[in-house]
């Protein structure tokens, strides 16, 4: 643990991305001197340097001096000249996920949302219901949410909200008072060597949660089912099934695709929702939120209105535009179970007739690892519109293209074509596309910029 009280000037790696300019902006409500590097000048990085943070684009050694510690993201490579430099003249560097525990542990109501999908959503639920003068939490979600109409909100309470993300076990270094596990799935198998290990850091995550504490666990999912012997404190689980303590029962759609259910605690009715998002996977999302959140608020009435009139971070099934009786739709699915569900929720709009899915793959490893089951993950699409693999943090070995994916598609019965060109695919799709089609476009790299881009194409057309 670094003294924070000893230091005056934090310098960070990185600054642009979605965790660390939260962390950047509570470090200056928090009076510290703030830098900050990072390649790419954003709408992120121009809101920091409005608010005093002194930005270089570049990763320069120079940009560590005056500096009293760095902080810098899981990406940033050993190798950096940031951290080469801060190393070489005494400048202590912790990881993005230390500095976040940190400022964690200066609350005492800490609720951190793990899981391999739908933390961003979960996070961003909770923040509503939180989202009150009376509760006023500080809460950093993973995209940007109208509620706050940013990434992150500063509260000047006991409470504080957080993605706990499992890559590199970056959760580990979290302590929180609550935690949620929402799934366990095979991902980040650059990082991980296989199910079983992902299953274990999540076990160090449920050791991490305060004796006195909860943990609010998916009881429907098998792997999060596992972990359930190897914590100590007080346990709710959510679900579907009858062995789970909060349940969903009851279930109908609306012609959006929008789910209404009650909820029990076991056999007590507690209330009606109905959500203002689409699928399934939604409600186990709003089941986490609830059950978390009936922890600090008795009032279940609060909890339930606050999360009927939830709407979506962006990029979690957002709804881009419409012309020509063609809806453009956005999605962050990445991984072959996220999209899986995305495309569940897609069928059931009534409206819709085909869907048309446009899919960026993310990073080599992902698409190496799990290519079987991402080539078994768009049955429901009518066609599968790759583009190139978007490579992060990796760099290109040649072990793996889109191209592997589309064979792998084409083998498993489903249509798809491949484009390097994103101009390529805008034409493509506006010249495919009929009135009563989606576009989807799905991916965790830059492929939302396709939607837009087709949707003023389309509008062209009329």
């Amino acid at each position: 643990m670094i003294d924070l009280s000893q230091v005056k000037h934090i310098h960070i790696v990185g600054i642009g991305g979605i965790s660390n300019s939260a962390i950047a902006e509570i470090l200056l409500e928090q009076g510290y001197q703030v830098s900050g590097s990072d390649l790419n000048r954003t709408s992120i990085t121009d809101h920091l340097v409005e608010k005093g943070v002194k930005i270089t684009y570049a990763h320069l050694a120079e940009n560590v001096e005056g500096s009293e510690l760095v902080v810098y993201t899981a990406a940033v490579a050993e190798d950096n000249p940031e951290l080469v430099e801060a190393s070489r003249i005494g400048i202590p560097c912790i990881s993005r996920a230390e500095m976040l525990g940190q400022i964690m542990a200066g609350y005492g109501k800490s609720i951190a949302i793990s899981g391999t999908h739908g933390k961003t959503t979960t996070t961003s639920m909770l923040t509503r219901i939180f989202n009150d003068p009376t509760l006023d939490p500080t809460a950093l979600v993973g995209g940007y949410f109208t509620d706050i109409k940013s990434n992150v909100k500063i509260g000047k309470s006991d409470y504080f909200i957080t993605e706990a993300c499992e890559y590199k076990e970056s959760f580990l270094s979290f302590y929180p008072k609550v935690g949620i596990i929402l799934n366990i799935d095979e991902d980040h198998l650059d990082y991980f060597h296989n199910l079983d290990q992902i299953v274990s850091a999540f076990v160090k995550f449920a050791h991490n949660i305060d004796d006195d504490g909860t943990l609010v666990l998916n009881g429907d999912d098998y792997n999060s089912r596992k972990i359930i012997p190897y914590y100590k404190g007080k346990i709710i689980t959510f679900g579907l099934a009858d062995h789970c303590d909060i349940i969903a029962r009851n279930i109908t759609y609306n012609g959006l695709g929008y789910p209404t259910f009650e909820v029990f605690s076991r056999d007590e009715k507690l209330c009606k929702l109905t959500l203002s998002v689409p699928g399934q996977h939604n409600i186990y999302n709003a089941l986490a939120a609830f059950a978390a959140s009936r922890i600090y608020i008795k009032d279940i009435q609060v909890i339930a209105s606050r999360l009927s009139s939830f709407k979506n971070a962006n990029r979690r099934f957002e709804w881009i535009g419409k012309q020509n009786d063609v809806l453009i739709i956005d999605d962050y699915a990445h991984h072959p179970s996220a999209i899986k569900v995305t495309l569940e929720a897609a069928t059931r709009m009534e409206d819709v007739n085909r869907i048309l899915c446009i899919f960026q793959p993310h990073t080599y490893s992902r698409t190496k690892e799990l290519l079987n089951e991402f080539a078994s993950s768009f049955s429901l699409a009518e066609e599968v519109i790759l583009c190139d693999i978007y490579a992060a943090r990796e760099v290109d070995h040649g072990e793996v293209s889109s191209l592997d994916l589309l064979k792998a598609l084409k083998k498993e019965g489903v249509s798809a074509v491949h484009f390097s060109d994103f101009d390529e695919i805008v034409k493509y799709v506006v010249n495919y596309a009929v009135p009563g089609d989606m576009i989807l476009t799905v991916g965790a790299g830059d492929v939302y910029k396709l939607a837009p881009k087709i949707l003023e194409a389309l509008k062209k057309t009329q």
